[in-house]
């Protein structure tokens, strides 16, 4: 069994590197100020986050574990946790001394905010481990800008502005991280193209098999597991690269299957549909004449 060491608040994460809590919901740690007599989390196999956590890495040594595959960090990499998610953790080295910083903050903070409206933009928070974000040195010292100015507020006295301040670098550190990912998905572009055609392969062998009958109609979950990446990373490339929505792309495909079965006119529509995985015709129906315009049976005297 696993030694899980659950990060309920802040400032658990903050008592164990021995740093002040300056704010219950909020922290920062620079870990070149971490004693390093402090206990460090060496002690444990995973971390369990129950607040927002985003780490940025400078030093190698440490594998972190998510979603079935290890990483290896560079320097300059920034990994975004969400609450309730566990990161496990491995060591190359046994007196591994983490470099670096971490920006923690409690999902209550964001309570009556518009920045908890947003929260749904930045799908990085549900990305695996190693679909981290690569900062250049330029964007580096933009991160970094941004967690010096958290911190100040932070050791400041609380005011009516503090709260507000806190929550614009903290909008604004993750506005420039989807700015940046943008990037990152441009200059990947080779090797996104290569998964979007692993997709497509996949897609169309998924047809050509018994798999609708035994898994029903292909989700965007299914071919993100078997392409080794996170559904939202995987979904935020077939947008970039397509334009449409992994889910979309999907049911495109399988309109494009389900007019040629429709030409069949030794099956009924309802073999058709449970061909294609549907466990109720009348959704196949729903979803064809939603995406052609005409139901199926319509779609057959027309042709």
């Amino acid at each position: 069994m696993r030694n899980i060491c659950t990060i309920n608040a802040v400032g658990d994460y903050l008592k164990m590197r021995k740093q002040e809590v300056l704010h219950p919901l909020v922290g920062v740690v620079d870990f070149e100020k971490v004693d390093e007599s402090a206990k460090t989390i060496s002690d444990y196999d995973a971390l369990q986050f129950n607040c927002y956590a985003i780490f940025l890495k400078d030093a190698k040594g440490c594998k972190l574990k998510y979603g079935g595959k290890s990483y290896d960090y560079d320097d300059g990499t920034l990994v975004f946790v969400s609450p309730e998610q566990v990161v496990g953790l491995t060591y190359n080295e046994p007196n591994f001394k983490p470099k670096g910083y971490a920006l923690l903050f409690h999902p209550d903070l964001l309570i009556g905010t518009d920045l908890l409206r947003k929260m749904k933009r930045y799908s990085f928070f549900s990305y695996a481990t190693h679909e981290a974000l690569h900062l250049s040195a330029k964007e580096r010292r933009v991160i970094i800008s941004l967690l010096e100015k958290i911190q100040f507020e932070l050791e400041q006295n609380i005011d009516k502005h503090s709260r507000k301040l806190i929550l614009a670098n903290i909008e604004l550190f993750l506005d420039y991280s989807l700015r940046f990912y943008d990037r990152q998905f441009l200059t990947r572009e080779t090797a996104h193209q290569h998964s979007l055609e692993k997709f497509d392969a996949l897609l169309n062998t998924y047809f050509l098999s018994d798999k609708p009958k035994t898994l029903g109609t292909p989700t965007v979950g299914y071919f993100a597991n078997e392409l080794h990446l996170s559904s939202n990373y995987f979904g935020d490339l077939v947008k970039k690269e397509t334009g449409k929505s992994a889910q979309d792309y999907i049911q495109s495909k399988l309109i494009e299957v389900a007019k040629e079965k429709v030409f069949d006119l030794n099956k009924s529509v309802s073999e058709i549909a449970y061909e294609l995985g549907f466990k109720y015709p009348q959704h196949f129906s729903r979803l064809f004449k939603k995406k052609v315009g005409y139901s199926p049976q319509e779609f057959r005297m027309l042709n």
